[in-house]
């Protein structure tokens, strides 16, 4: 969503995934219901311009978000509020429902104005500790103005704020379309209506993408105004809205991974090397899919890392835990999946 500088081509390696894969629904939202669901979403409020000059004020009125006949509408107002001169609504999971990797796509129908700027889009949940841009940022979908062409987007630090995107011509932006990205350890790909039109290579953090091997979460909202699209003028329709029929995210399970044997019991095994220095690998079982979490703490019971936070199928996995940012000694490391709890000890001698 931030357009602070020129956007940056060619700056990363493209990649594509030859590896199959089998996407299964993990999380949802249909709007199906009469309002917007407060498990799932709640505000960004407020009109200092949110580093891009915008004119909104965004609230947590009805009069600018709303759920109608099945869809989420964000509706933008010409109106005096506070000291600003317009409202609209920014909707965000932010410490409600975060995610790593997998494919997020919305449906949405989108508005059409000169000084109108829809987003549908991502942050890195570590924002208030390490800010925008270290963060990170995946812009799913956003479109400006009055034109035909969807811009797929992402943000980073790399020595400063750079950015490299793609995008897409000729959409009738004011009928319904898919637009989606299938995130995974090695790239980021944007699609719209399933046609992939740009790919990021982030294979081992290169070109210091490590932060999109984190969890982000996930935006809607609708600007009016601002460096890119410039302002609205008479011809701009007010009100407008955007609409969101609905918003789904996928796991994927590689398809040539074949599951030799059932796994009957949840289980965390003891990491290896132990004691080490400063690598380690901890094993695990998952007996039933469901979101998994693995945190290391200290003696004190204080947090120092959290290694996974995601969706697992059934099955055996792995991960590695470099501890070379911490000083030695005795940590826990505890798994969590619905109601099953373990944890062990591990040491670290530097």
């Amino acid at each position: 969503m931030n357009k602070t500088i020129s956007l940056l081509f060619g700056t990363v390696l493209f990649t594509s995934v030859s590896l199959a894969q089998n996407y299964q629904l993990i999380w949802s939202d249909e709007f199906n219901s009469t309002n917007i669901n407060t498990s799932n979403w709640t505000y960004d409020i407020g009109g200092h311009g949110w580093g891009n000059n915008e004119l909104e004020y965004y609230t947590n009125r009805t009069e600018n978000a709303k759920v109608v006949n099945g869809n989420l509408l964000i509706i933008a107002r010409k109106e005096s509020y506070g000291s600003n001169n317009y409202t609209s609504a920014r909707l965000k999971t932010q410490g409600l429902k975060s995610f790593t990797y997998g494919k997020i796509e919305a449906n949405i129908k989108l508005p059409s104005g000169k000084g109108l700027w829809p987003a549908f889009w991502m942050l890195g949940n570590n924002i208030t500790q390490v800010s925008w841009p270290k963060c990170g940022e995946i812009d799913i979908m956003e479109h400006i103005n009055t034109s035909s062409i969807i811009y797929g987007t992402m943000h980073w630090d790399n020595n400063g704020h750079v950015s490299s995107g793609g995008n897409y011509w000729g959409v009738g932006v004011q009928n319904f379309h898919v637009y989606s990205i299938e995130w995974n350890p090695q790239s980021i790909n944007w699609f719209v209506d399933g046609s992939k039109y740009w790919s990021v290579n982030i294979t081992n953090g290169v070109s210091n993408t490590g932060a999109f091997h984190q969890p982000f979460f996930i935006i809607l909202n609708l600007a009016v105004g601002g460096n890119w699209p410039g302002n609205p003028d008479s011809t701009t329709p007010m009100p407008d809205s955007m609409f969101v029929d609905y918003v789904r995210v996928y796991q994927t399970t590689p398809t040539n991974v074949e599951k030799t044997q059932q796994i009957n019991n949840f289980s965390l095994e003891q990491n290896y090397p132990n004691p080490f220095n400063p690598l380690t690998i901890i094993k695990y079982s998952i007996a039933d899919a469901g979101n998994v979490s693995i945190k290391v703490f200290d003696l004190l019971g204080k947090e120092v890392t959290q290694l996974v936070n995601k969706y697992h199928q059934e099955g055996n996995f792995s991960v590695q835990f470099d501890a070379s940012k911490l000083s030695s000694g005795v940590y826990i490391y505890s798994l969590s999946s619905g109601s099953f709890y373990q944890s062990r000890k591990l040491m670290l001698i530097k």
